[in-house]
């Protein structure tokens, strides 16, 4: 049987990660560990159940002496600190290893930190893969990241911006396939208080979107300005749904913000965190969704629901630009919101189109979702 070491997974209760572990020990089938750096997480969403899940290692506490010597040296940093927080992953990864987290080669430089793990796999001989990634080709100049990148044994991209960038960057080793959450199974569970299936819109805010506005409040007010319009000129109710809640960089902060600013409209519901699979479900039963997650707008895709990305970076403007050919009016750029009210006319233009981006989904999601699951033969030819 097929073994297979997944690694870069920061915990479940980022709820994209989840359905990217989940999606892709399906797809591979064998035998699958999940590395997991909060597996009691994992646990409490499900994932053990369709695979092991086990600690990578031991956290580097920050001013600790491993820490501090970690930062005193750029090769120290990405071996001693962090690879020390993959320790047990290091020893025990068995297969094929597997960098699974598709953000973390996408924000400046934060993939520095795995170049060490990345070199430990490969020194130790074992073959890697790094999975359904997005990348800024800005950072395709840092000369350390592409002999990273060319180290791994296959590269997918899950979009084509991110492809071409690598291409052109000379790397051989990437192949193009849809992000392998396209094949999330659908958990339709009952619906919450408020919910009006087929005709709410459902509206999911982040901190992370917030923190990359160009104008300090500007998501925030825009996310208040489009409920008031959605309140006075359709008759659409509106469910709130977090897609992250780690601490930190929680949805459900900003979300229920909102939710008290419109607790007496009737009109607005704040749904409650559930698995990857549950959210999807509910998603799938709304009839359009505005979303600044990556995850819960592709689950709002992948169901052919009209959608509207809140975005920051190459994924959400190259998997818009895969499904209709382009980005425009399909992305809003979080650093263009400014006056407040800029999502009103995104909007309007969602509801204008309703019917046939619908339909354009509905036409083209049943082959998207194959090529997702076609990825997976691309890891058979490293096994030979």
């Amino acid at each position: 049987m097929s073994q297979y070491s997944f690694y870069a997974h920061g915990g479940s209760r980022n709820h994209g990660c989840e359905a990217l572990a989940r999606t892709t020990a399906r797809m591979l089938g064998g035998e699958a560990t999940l590395y997991s750096k909060a597996p009691e997480q994992d646990r409490t969403y499900g994932v053990t159940e369709q695979m092991t899940v086990t600690k990578c290692g031991e956290n580097v506490r920050r001013f600790s002496p491993r820490h501090i010597a970690g930062k005193l040296s750029a090769s120290a940093a990405m071996y001693i600190a962090r690879s020390y927080e993959y320790r047990d992953f290091l020893r025990e990864a068995k297969g094929i290893c597997f960098s699974i987290g598709g953000d973390n080669y996408c924000y400046g430089k934060a993939y520095r930190s795995l170049i060490g793990v990345d070199r430990a796999l490969i020194k130790s001989g074992r073959k890697t893969v790094l999975w359904g990634c997005s990348i800024e080709p800005d950072s395709l100049s840092d000369s350390e990241l592409v002999e990273d990148l060319r180290s791994f044994s296959l590269i997918t991209a899950r979009e084509s911006l991110t492809y071409d960038a690598l291409c052109s960057a000379g790397l051989t080793n990437v192949r193009l396939y849809p992000d392998p959450a396209f094949t999330l199974p659908v958990d339709r569970q009952p619906l919450p208080k408020g919910f009006a299936e087929g005709n709410t819109i459902g509206l999911n805010l982040s901190p992370l979107i917030m923190s990359c506005e160009t104008k300090d409040g500007a998501a925030f007010k825009n996310f208040e300005s489009l409920i008031t319009h959605i309140i006075e000129t359709t008759d659409m109710q509106i469910a709130l749904i977090p897609h992250v809640v780690w601490d930190g960089n929680d949805d459900r902060v900003p979300l229920r913000a909102l939710a008290e600013r419109f607790a007496d409209s009737g009109r607005v519901v704040l749904v409650d965190d559930a698995n990857a699979e549950t959210l999807k479900g509910v998603i799938s039963r709304c009839r359009f969704f505005i979303g600044a997650r990556t995850h819960a707008t592709i689950a709002a895709y992948s169901t052919c629901v009209p959608t509207l990305v809140v975005g920051y970076s190459v994924k959400a403007k190259g998997i818009a630009k895969d499904l209709f050919g382009t980005y425009e009016n399909y992305v809003m750029p979080v650093q263009s919101l400014e006056s407040g009210d800029e999502l009103n006319g995104a909007f309007d233009w969602l509801c204008a189109q309703e019917d046939a981006i619908r339909s354009h989904l509905q036409a083209i999601m049943p082959d998207y979702i194959r090529r997702a699951y076609a990825a997976a033969d691309e890891v058979k030819k490293i096994h030979g």
